[in-house]
C-alpha cells in the first residue's frame, strides 16, 4: 500500500461525486509534470487523501490502475487550458465525520513534509501546482493520528479490493470510442466503404487486419502464428489515431489476446531496440501465470522506422511508467 495526497480545489466536487481522479497527461507546453505522471504509478489498494478549500474532507481507496479518458464534461470551465485527453483512476471515496484543517496542525506536520514534491506550503496552504503526490509513511501516520479512527482503521486493516476495473471492459473508453464511430459515420466526404473499413479497424478486423497480417505473421511475444489466435492490435490506439493511421499497417502488431490486453492497457511496451518492457504496475503473479517472466529479457525483433514512431507514442502516452 502506498499513500497519496491530491489537491482538488477546482474539481473536488465533481471527482468525489464521480468516484475518480483525473489529470491532464502533460503541461500546456507538452512537458512532463511529475504530479500528473504519478497517476501512472498508483495501484488498487493505495490510499489517497483529498485536500480542497484548506480541508481534508475525505479519503479514497484506489480501485483501478490508471487509464486514458477524456476530460470529464462535468468539469465545465475548470481547467480550460487542460488537454482534452488525460489520465483517470477510479476511487472509492469515504467522507470523514469531521474534516481536518492541516494549517491548524503545522507544528506537527511541518517537520514531516518531504523536501521534494511536498503537498503543502510551510503554513499549511496547498501548493497550486501540485495535483497528485506521494506521502511519506511518517507524514501519513501523523495525519491519521490527527484525523482519528476512520483513517487509522484503514491503515491498520487495509480493505479488500472487490474489483479492479483495469481487468474489465472500460465503459468510459467504450463510450469515447462509440462517439468517434458516430462521427466517422457522418463524414460524407469519405466513401461509405472506407468509413466501414476505418470502423472495423477499431476491433482489429477487415482491411486493417489483412494488411497487418501481411507483414506481421506471428505474435512478437509468444510467437504464436495461427491467424485465428491473433488480434490485429493498434500500436497508437485507434481512439488516438487519424483515419489514415487507423488503417496504416505500420500502426499494427499481431498479438495473442493476453499480450494484446497487456499492451493495450499499458502494462507492457516495446523499446526501440526490440526489447519487451514491463510496467512497474504489472502484477507479477498474473504475468507469470500467463507464461511470461518479467525477470527474463526478451528480444521481440526489430521494428520499422514507422513502427518505432508509433511505439514512441505508446511508451509516452499509454505505457504505465514511473516517469
Amino acid at each position: 500500500m502506498r499513500y497519496w495526497w491530491v489537491n482538488q480545489n477546482k474539481t473536488y466536487r465533481q471527482e468525489r461525486a464521480g468516484g475518480y481522479l483525473w489529470s491532464p497527461k502533460r503541461k500546456s507546453n507538452d512537458a512532463h509534470n511529475p504530479f500528473y505522471d504519478f497517476m501512472r504509478v498508483v495501484a488498487p489498494g493505495d490510499v489517497v487523501l483529498s485536500f480542497a478549500k484548506t480541508l481534508i474532507p475525505s479519503y479514497g481507496i484506489i480501485t483501478s490502475h490508471c487509464y486514458e479518458a477524456p476530460k470529464p464534461p462535468e468539469f465545465g470551465r475548470a481547467g480550460e487550458d487542460w488537454n482534452a485527453i488525460g489520465w483517470r483512476v477510479d476511487v472509492a471515496y469515504q467522507d470523514f465525520p469531521e474534516p481536518l484543517k492541516p494549517a491548524q496542525h503545522m507544528e506537527r506536520l511541518r517537520p514531516l513534509l518531504p523536501q521534494k514534491y511536498a503537498p503543502l506550503l510551510k503554513d499549511g496552504r496547498g501548493i497550486q501546482s501540485v495535483y497528485l503526490t506521494e506521502l511519506p509513511q511518517r507524514l501519513m501516520s501523523q495525519l491519521a493520528l490527527l484525523i482519528g479512527a476512520p483513517l487509522l482503521d484503514v491503515l491498520e486493516r487495509p480493505p479488500l479490493i472487490a474489483r479492479d476495473p483495469a481487468q474489465e471492459d472500460n465503459p468510459i473508453q467504450e463510450r469515447w470510442e462509440r462517439r468517434i464511430v458516430t462521427e466517422i459515420r457522418q463524414l460524407a466526404e469519405i466513401p461509405e466503404t472506407e468509413r466501414e473499413q476505418i470502423i472495423d479497424a477499431r476491433v482489429g478486423q477487415g482491411r486493417f487486419r489483412r494488411l497487418v497480417y501481411s507483414h506481421e505473421h506471428c505474435c512478437r511475444v509468444t510467437r504464436v502464428d495461427r491467424a485465428e489466435h491473433l488480434i490485429a492490435s493498434h500500436i497508437r490506439p485507434w481512439r488516438h489515431s487519424s483515419n489514415e493511421q487507423r488503417l496504416d499497417p505500420e500502426n499494427g502488431l499481431m498479438l495473442t489476446p493476453n499480450v494484446d490486453h497487456l499492451f493495450d492497457r499499458g502494462f507492457i511496451t516495446f523499446s526501440g531496440s526490440g526489447q519487451l518492457v514491463y510496467s512497474p504496475a504489472v502484477d507479477r503473479e498474473s504475468v507469470l501465470r500467463m507464461g511470461f517472466d518479467p525477470d527474463v529479457q526478451l528480444d521481440v525483433g526489430g521494428f520499422s522506422a514507422l513502427q518505432n514512431q508509433y511505439l514512441e507514442f505508446h511508451r509516452d502516452d499509454v505505457f504505465l511508467s514511473n516517469q
